[in-house]
């Protein structure tokens, strides 16, 4: 059985301007046209990934949205673990009355488009995030913001006290009810509080996408660099790291490779370990 390959995007398969690297991209296509199976799992969007990997050859599914989603390049949804309008402005509300604060809203309508919903009094956090959007369809809702009728992500972003006290806050008031993911932005000085449907985490995204794929745990191979791998790292059977990563991914990985994400790493283990004829990068000094 052939191994499956799912990379995380930012700071592990991205370049830290969010560019795929040439070297990546030789090295990927070369790999999916030999019929290789690789994928991505990332807190993105299927409109953002698409921006993201113009020019990548993504054969399939990919897990989007923390987990949220299972999705094909071309539209197809596979899986949706969706949050309920109820229960989604009872989390708004908690949000407004312990931190002060909106979310940004991520919801699926029933043609399965994505929508991005976000308050019309931003923090400098999210002002900040949202320059860094590669997905269009944002919507500005009248105040106060609403729940959607599918909701796809709740993201909080703040300092990383206020979305610790906030996440307290949320995970008692709801309990089992709700799945929360904390970290640190990758890009700006900021702390993600995403709230989710229990089941939409990559863990379980990755089981889901295992019985898709009929590939079994001990022939999957993950990538990652960060808190929200941390997810795939305890179920993957085979859990990699990058140079770049975190020290609590690096401490559960099976191997820390030698490069980092700016150096393309995840290109040059493939191309070693698949045996790849693409020209390699030198290493920066």
């Amino acid at each position: 059985m052939k191994r499956f390959y799912l990379s995380d995007l930012d700071k592990t398969l991205l370049r830290s301007d969010m560019s795929v690297g040439a070297y990546t991209r030789r090295v990927w296509n070369e790999a999916a046209a030999r019929g290789e199976r690789l994928s991505v799992a990332t807190a993105r969007s299927l409109t953002g990934v698409r921006g993201l990997l113009e020019g990548v050859r993504m054969q399939e599914p990919m897990i989007l949205l923390d987990g949220v989603l299972i999705a094909r390049i071309d539209g197809e949804i596979l899986k949706v673990a969706a949050l309920e309008k109820e229960i989604a402005d009872e989390i708004i509300e908690t949000g407004r009355k312990v931190a002060g604060m909106e979310p940004l809203l991520v919801g699926m309508d029933a043609q399965s488009q994505e929508h991005f919903v976000y308050p019309r009094r931003l923090n400098g956090c999210q002002k900040d995030l949202l320059a860094t959007f590669h997905n269009k369809r944002r919507v500005l809702d009248a105040d106060p913001l609403r729940a959607m009728e599918r909701n796809l992500k709740i993201v909080y972003t703040e300092s990383e006290k206020v979305t610790a006290e906030l996440e307290e806050a949320i995970r008692e008031r709801f309990g089992d009810a709700v799945e929360t993911k904390r970290s640190a932005d990758p890009y700006i000085d900021c702390w993600f509080l995403t709230v989710l449907h229990p089941e939409g985490d990559k863990a379980h995204a990755l089981a889901s996408l295992e019985r898709i794929e009929g590939v079994d745990r001990a022939h999957t191979t993950v990538f990652g660099d960060s808190h929200n791998d941390l997810g795939l790292f305890a179920v993957a059977g085979r859990k990699i790291a990058v140079a770049n990563a975190i020290d609590e991914l690096k401490a559960k990985a099976d191997l820390v490779l030698p490069r980092s994400n700016d150096e393309e790493a995840v290109a040059h283990f493939l191309a070693e370990e698949l045996g790849l004829q693409s020209t390699p990068q030198p290493r920066a000094l």
